[in-house]
């Protein structure tokens, strides 16, 4: 059982810990996002020439592909992590991330190598989605094993903190290159810049968390023996809280994806904004959006996580149809803005505490792949989709249907957190 009011020093050495893990989690997002923010641009580079919608398809397909690999990297790593320790599986995965960038940021373009071009960049995408699944598992295992009781909430919250971070730098990387190079040089050789910057960035990262401390948790279980019997059998063990995360996951990754990644596609081939105002909308929108994490993570450690993930799936349920509705006929930038903050205030509720309540639903020996497995195997299915089944219905002049198919996955998502009990009051990290 924990202490509940830490020393100075202690809280001193936990935030340290937090800080050194959410730097590492920022890097490893940026690289990720990073091929959504420049898909307009490198689209062209890597696909026969066509039109846009279809060069984007093709493109959101690799992106869903990538998410495929997602539950391998969740059962690899996660794995890893619950056996050797969440320091080395987050500096495994980090370094796989910087593999993935170098290889999209070197490879030669259609026009140059012809078919082997978008297979190199499906073979990127594979390696960078094992490193994404198994992060996510190490570090919210990471962040809430070095998390206090109390305010373990709160201090959670930054896995999303840096996630955002990580796509907001994308986004400023992509504004700061579409201000200084024409758009000629965008689509030629500028998309390649920002794909150098996150493997260099990775380096730094590796090194930042070789320097980490292992968690107690972790320690306590391998004194005990516990370490050794990570395994999928065991975590099979656990079956009611494997369907538990599955299921809190599935509507709230899609609303992610949906109001993040996919709101810049959206404003330029939708609402018809261009691609250098999309950006800006879209990252006005994540700067709030991430700015207001911490607070409804500190929020669940006052009134409990259950009624957070409540008041997601209600209102998510309620709005996705008239946000997405009002947002193709949005007149004005502010208009978008006000828009897309909304639904990213009420995605708030989901994003803040999804790590923390995955964490706490496990005991130590399969806490990182109970995390990351049934995550990433619903993050894959809903969120690694979602551009692609977007775009594919709007190709088809079935746009509206998305909205409805997004409104239901929330809908079910909020029967799980009807049923589920709070993990504030009922966590596993407690009893470690």
């Amino acid at each position: 059982m924990e202490a509940r009011n830490p020393a100075p020093n202690e809280t001193r050495q936990r935030i340290r810990a937090i800080f050194g893990g959410s730097v590492g989690n920022l890097v490893e997002w940026y690289d990720w996002y990073t091929y959504s923010a420049f898909a307009l641009y490198f689209a062209s580079a890597f696909f026969p020439s066509g039109s846009a919608t279809a060069q984007l398809i093709n493109t959101a397909a690799i992106f869903a592909v990538g998410f495929f690999m997602r539950p391998v990297g969740g059962w690899l790593l996660g794995r890893y992590a619950d056996r050797h320790g969440r320091k080395a599986a987050l500096t495994l995965s980090v370094t796989l991330m910087c593999g993935g960038s170098l290889l999209i940021a070197l490879t030669p373009g259609y026009a140059t190598i012809g078919i082997a071009a978008p297979a190199m960049l499906l073979l990127a995408r594979l390696i960078q989605g094992i490193s994404i699944g198994g992060e996510y598992g190490a570090s919210a295992t990471y962040l809430s094993e070095r998390a206090g009781r109390e305010r373990r909430g709160f201090y959670t919250s930054f896995q999303y903190v840096t996630l955002i971070m990580g796509q907001l730098i994308a986004l400023t990387v992509l504004l700061v290159l579409q201000a200084t190079l024409t758009d000629a040089q965008l689509h030629a050789w500028g998309w390649r810049i920002p794909f150098v910057i996150g493997a260099a960035c990775a380096v730094v990262a590796v090194w930042l968390r070789r320097s980490l401390d292992e968690t107690e948790s972790f320690r306590v279980g391998e004194a005990k023996g516990l370490t050794a019997q990570a395994s999928l059998k065991a975590l099979l063990k656990h079956h009611r809280a494997v369907a538990t995360v599955f299921g809190l996951t599935a509507g709230g990754a899609l609303s992610f994806y949906v109001f993040t990644t996919y709101a810049q596609k959206f404003l330029v081939n939708t609402t018809g904004f261009s691609k250098e105002v999309a950006s800006q909308i879209n990252a006005a929108t994540l700067v709030l959006f991430m700015c207001v994490q911490p607070i409804f993570g500190a929020l669940s450690d006052r009134i409990g996580r259950r009624p957070i993930l409540i008041t997601f799936g209600v209102l998510g349920t309620l709005g996705t149809v008239p946000v997405l509705t009002a947002l193709e006929t949005a007149t004005t930038p502010f208009v978008a803005f006000a828009l897309l903050a909304t639904a990213l205030m009420v995605v708030s509720c989901y994003t803040s505490i999804n790590a923390v309540v995955k964490a706490e639903l496990f005991p130590t020996e399969v806490r990182a792949l109970g995390v990351a497995l049934p995550y990433a195997i619903a993050v894959s299915l809903f969120g690694g989709t979602a551009e692609y089944v977007a775009l594919t219905l709007k190709s088809q002049g079935h746009e509206r249907w998305f909205y409805w198919y997004a409104t239901a996955l929330i809908a079910l998502s909020l029967i799980v957190y009807v049923r589920m009990p709070d993990t504030k009051h009922h966590s596993q990290i407690i009893e470690d």
